[in-house]
């Protein structure tokens, strides 16, 4: 059971974008569970608290109205959990429930549902326990016309059964929207929509003064030179209206003017992809430069530096024993973790200054990508008994640091000798739309992330897919979209394995020096408690004597 409050309140006058927030929380009283440690208050989200409130909030997003900026908040609280069925979807669904009866302008509902491949079959809905058996599972959001957002983890799965199995999601989630509107029938309010329009009259005598020369910043090919000639074009126009002499009034309050300028801008950047002519000058499936480097952080145990286009990932590899394991308490049983990937996106990256205050939603959520990403081929306890963490440092970003950082982390493995499966590469497709015309564009940067529709990663190796993460702004995505975008991003994958290779094709057959060494020994049974000792005397004297550490 999940509670899901929907609740809005009013627009603030200093912003000029929409407010929602998402919190997902998982109460451990639900599961009759007490918080491990010392304060059995509950704290901060755990990190599938944090990954499940951003996976309500990226469907819900665009479902709203341009120009409404109202404050809505949006809370899921698990308040009884069976530990059988995962309480995320409820969460979704609920959030879609609430905001459709209420009177906020939500353009929905959407629906939400977890499919997972269990033994060659599709399973709507699966428990923890089919999840685990699964080959494929996938999370999609959307409406009944669209889809709105999707997440995958899976084991080397080819392109047309990931196609497939997303068909027959989006088919479920028609019938969730159906109950949804059966509610909405019985108890929806009248919307209410208080949008803040800007004066269309204005829009075309700025576009008419600024259009030309902004239409050729917009293709220079530096980033840092397309948005200094940005701003550049833009504090000039500023100055006419939103500044006056001492006494008189400007044109225009400062904050809508943004909002103008912006819509400008937007404009003429899709108008310019639509028409085949990318901000960098590529072409719709060319990829950027990369080039790999390996072993560059003498210290670590494995490491890498990825760059593509100005986009770059420093990776390390650090191993571990099992002591060396996350511990996750959750609402189900207690469990370690033995890979974990951590994403580190410093203001530094993209020439900001912002306070450092630890890793935010955004920089947990492309770390749990990458992570899942590349989690799929490690290799099982019994052949590699290690601890693997990955961190991934973004030294310089224009889009797609995650699959950078996927990137990186297969060539930071292999180099510190990970018999991982098979190497992973990861790519985002974006696309821009105009009515029934499209263009899919191939590892998309910075303003084609921000300007677009869609931002489709994928991950994967050259047998099939690891991950995906689908996020779309319009409306929703049609199947055969995205059928092409798979295809695209497949070609695209296989281009970037080739080059990792020239890098470091296989890995490492020794570990570094650096790393721990394990030694798995077998005994009989009957033994272990001689080894041990009275109160562990034994096991102290031999670990003291050996000068390791000796794990039962």
């Amino acid at each position: 059971m999940v509670m899901v409050t929907a609740v809005s309140g009013p627009s603030r006058a200093d912003i000029d974008y929409f407010p929602l927030s998402v919190d997902y929380r998982e109460k451990l009283s639900a599961a009759g569970k007490f918080p491990g440690g010392f304060m059995k208050r509950e704290g901060r989200p755990s990190m599938k608290e944090v990954l499940t409130a951003r996976m309500i909030d990226r469907p819900i997003r665009p479902l709203f109205p341009d120009g409404y900026f109202d404050e809505v908040q949006v809370l899921a609280t698990v308040i009884s959990a069976d530990q059988e069925n995962d309480p995320d979807m409820l969460a979704m669904i609920g959030a879609s429930a609430a905001l459709s009866i209420s009177q906020i302008p939500f353009q929905g509902p959407l629906g939400a549902v977890r499919l997972s491949i269990v033994d060659g079959e599709f399973v709507i809905l699966p428990t923890y326990e089919q999840e685990e058996k699964s080959t494929f599972n996938l999370v999609l959001g959307g409406r009944k016309e669209a889809i709105n957002m999707i997440e995958v983890d899976a084991k080397e799965t080819p392109e047309d059964v990931a196609a497939k199995a997303i068909k027959a999601a989006h088919d479920a989630v028609g019938q969730v929207c159906d109950l949804i509107d059966e509610l909405v029938a019985k108890c929806g309010k009248k919307k209410e929509c208080p949008v803040s329009a800007v004066d269309e009259a204005m829009v075309a005598e700025v576009e008419g003064k600024i259009g030309g020369k902004l239409k050729e910043a917009c293709v220079i090919v530096v980033k840092s030179e397309r948005t200094a000639a940005v701003n550049e074009i833009f504090e000039e126009i500023r100055k006419e209206y939103c500044e006056a002499e001492a006494g008189a009034e400007p044109k225009c309050d400062k904050i809508i003017f943004n909002r103008i300028l912006d819509g400008i801008q937007r404009k003429i950047m899709r108008g310019l992809i639509l028409d085949g002519k990318r901000p960098d000058g590529r072409g719709c499936e060319q990829l950027r430069d990369i080039s790999c480097e390996v072993g560059i952080l003498p210290r670590a145990h494995g490491s890498a530096l990825f760059t593509r286009g100005e986009t770059q990932a420093l990776v390390s590899a650090t191993l571990g024993t099992g002591k060396d394991e996350q511990t996750i308490d959750g609402l189900l049983k207690e469990y370690g973790q033995r890979f974990m990937l951590h994403y580190n996106f410093p203001p530094s990256s993209v020439g900001e200054v912002k306070p450092i205050r630890g890793p935010g939603r955004r920089e947990i959520g492309h770390g749990a990508l990458a992570e899942k990403a590349l989690e799929q081929v490690c290799p099982n306890n019994a052949d590699f008994p290690y601890t693997i963490k990955l961190v991934s440092d973004i030294t310089e970003s224009n889009g797609s640091s995650s699959m950078a950082s996927t990137c990186g982390g297969t060539l930071a493995m292999m180099d510190a000798g990970v018999p991982m499966a098979r190497p992973v590469a990861g790519i985002s497709i974006g696309m821009v739309s105009d009515g029934d015309k499209y263009v899919l564009l191939t590892d998309i940067i910075g303003d084609e992330d921000h300007f677009g529709d869609m931002d489709f990663k994928i991950t994967g190796t050259t047998k099939g897919i690891t991950a995906i993460q689908l996020d779309i702004k319009a409306e929703g995505l049609a199947h055969d979209i995205m059928v092409e975008s798979l295809e695209r991003a497949r070609k695209a994958r296989l281009e970037i394995l080739d080059i990792m290779a020239t890098a470091i094709d296989k890995p490492r057959e020794t570990l570094s020096v650096y790393a721990p060494k394990i030694v798995s020994i077998k005994i009989d049974p009957e033994f272990i408690g001689k080894i041990i000792g009275p109160g562990g005397k034994n096991i102290k004297a031999l670990q003291e004597k050996t000068g390791t550490v000796i794990e039962i």
